[in-house]
């Protein structure tokens, strides 16, 4: 999952950020509007974060204008106003959750899973691929009751794959869900992950078609 984040605090969007990553997604972090602008027309993201009183200009004035150019990427409004109009008003923007500051960074976690379910047409988050039991809160794969562990970047990778079931992602695909803008990648990166994810989860989980992509067929 890749994660636009619009914040312009500091110590929170640094915060937020490190939340984020150590989940195993990718996450691009601006201040501004006009940045966050920018960034939707390079990148489609899974999901935005969202500050509402940002330096130059009204967060919900954003969320409506994307919502006029049928931009239907869930958004979760992040804000330190708490009166229910408030709430209303974000809501009937558009968006899809709203959380009050100061809020636990797990469970800012938890509703980004949640939207995100939502959004992959599956809100049920414990799954069935080949033998394996997956939960998609606690992020757990099990067989036969043992568990499997599986590091963040592992689990983002596996769970992107679980999210189009059947569909083809391409290796640059896959890499926009996992890294964010300027990151490092060496050129068998995703390779080296869906090997080791194979090694663990066994060799007919994820199926490779050459020079296309990754796929998942969940029966």
């Amino acid at each position: 999952m890749r994660i636009l984040l619009v914040e312009d605090s500091l110590s929170l969007g640094e915060c937020i950020r490190d939340q984020i990553n150590d989940d195993g997604y990718a996450v691009d972090w601006v201040q501004d509007l006009a940045h966050a602008q920018a960034s939707i027309k390079l990148m489609q993201y899974d999901l935005i974060l969202l500050d509402l009183m940002l330096p130059d200009g009204k967060g919900l004035d954003f969320l409506k204008h994307r919502r006029k150019a049928k931009d239907n990427t869930p958004v979760i409004i992040l804000t330190a106003r708490d009166q229910l109009s408030d709430r209303i008003a974000g809501l009937n923007a558009g968006a899809d959750d709203y959380l009050v500051k100061p809020f636990d960074l797990a469970e800012l976690s938890a509703r980004i899973a949640a939207v995100a379910r939502r959004y992959s047409g599956n809100p049920n988050p414990l799954l069935q691929v080949k033998g394996l039991a997956i939960d998609l809160i606690s992020h757990t794969v099990k067989q036969a009751d043992s568990l499997i562990e599986l590091t963040a970047k592992e689990w983002a990778l596996f769970e992107a794959l679980l999210q189009h079931p059947g569909l083809l992602l391409s290796r640059a695909q896959l890499e926009d869900h996992l890294y964010a803008f300027g990151t490092e990648i060496e050129s068998n990166t995703i390779e080296v992950h869906i090997s080791r994810l194979r090694k663990k989860l066994g060799h007919d989980v994820i199926d490779t078609v050459r020079g296309m992509g990754y796929r998942i067929v969940r029966t």
